[in-house]
């Protein structure tokens, strides 16, 4: 079966629907991380970082695009999502700003910020248990519940082409910004779990730099996409383990997959402990506290493992900073 799936005009028709509810984040120039990978003077490094949006990380740009589409169709009806917790930010952040009620589906063991975040814009939740979904399905089937009992919209996080889209609005901000200043892109790192992120990010880097190694970057424990990158097709991980909460999905969506298997060319999988050191440089050298998946794509390319020459910028994504204090102080003791 064909998937129609998002494309780089779908990306294009999502940002003034974005765009009245949030200011574009900022990409910041990381001189500190050029002299770390000992580039030459001619090439730099730009850190994408989501973390300054309202809901603390990218979620809210799919979310946005994802509501303004469906607004009409949602009425006085709810809408229902599971989320680990920054979708569940994002998108009742887009029913705040649209009038709409929303019912997420959280692992009982999300940060507390998560929780915060997401009742502060209106949302109600309902827990699982997360260390015995993939035995139990409860998450999906709480999810389908709501939907079907309140009449509700159901949202996915990442399985959907306005997400997709939405997402991608992203990574406009960062071409217009490079090319503004007469910059190119060899390199761009971004995190993959649904690969709602990264199917967005990726429609946009390849169509204005078609020279640019796109790199996805996931736990070691939860490496269903490059497993399927190796397979050519989609692989499911039955059970994905990692600190990284917001990348823990079990595979790539239907219709991220697509997207993801022309236009990403490697994936690095990241053991925890270099995500947590990773989370410490960037807290050293930029004081920047981010939580393990808005950490994990600088840890690939710390790591040496990617092959870094060409001439261009290398661009790295922060995808979110929602982690407790406690928790985040305990992590980079490393």
């Amino acid at each position: 079966m064909t998937i129609t799936t998002a494309t780089y005009d779908d990306v294009l028709a999502a940002e003034p629907l974005v765009r009245p509810h949030v200011s574009p984040s900022p990409v910041i120039r990381s001189y500190a991380l050029e002299k770390e990978l000992g580039l030459p003077a001619s090439r730099q490094v730009w850190i994408k970082d989501y973390g300054w949006t309202p809901v603390g990380s990218f979620k809210l740009l799919g979310a946005l695009n994802w509501m303004a589409h469906h607004a009409e169709e949602i009425g006085d009806r709810p809408v229902a999502a599971h989320s680990s917790g920054n979708f569940a930010s994002g998108i009742s952040y887009a029913g705040m700003r649209f009038g709409k009620r929303v019912i997420i589906v959280m692992p009982e063991t999300a940060p507390k910020i998560k929780f915060e975040r997401t009742r502060s814009f209106g949302a109600e939740i309902r827990t699982y248990d997360i260390s015995t979904d993939h035995e139990t399905g409860l998450r999906d089937q709480l999810t389908k519940q709501i939907a079907e009992e309140e009449q509700g919209v159901q949202a996915s996080p990442y399985n959907d082409p306005y997400v997709i889209a939405g997402n991608g609005v992203g990574a406009l901000e960062v071409v217009r910004d490079l090319e503004s200043q007469g910059r190119s892109i060899s390199h761009y790192f971004c995190q993959v779990s649904g690969g709602g992120l990264m199917a967005g990010q990726a429609l946009v880097v390849a169509h204005h730099f078609s020279d640019a190694n796109i790199i996805g970057v996931e736990p070691e424990q939860a490496d269903d996409f490059k497993q399927s990158l190796v397979a050519k097709e989609r692989i499911r991980v039955d059970h994905p383990t990692s600190i990284c909460d917001g990348l823990l999905s079990y595979d790539v969506g239907e219709y991220n997959w697509p997207i993801l298997k022309e236009k990403v060319h490697s994936c690095i999988s990241v053991p925890d402990l270099k995500t947590r050191e990773a989370m410490k440089w960037l807290y050293d050298n930029h004081g920047l506290q981010t939580e393990p998946s808005g950490a994990i794509a600088t840890a690939a390319l710390l790591s040496g493992e990617a092959d870094l020459s060409g001439e261009g910028d290398i661009v790295v994504v922060v995808s979110g900073r929602n982690v407790d204090e406690e928790t985040f102080r305990d992590w980079i003791d490393v």
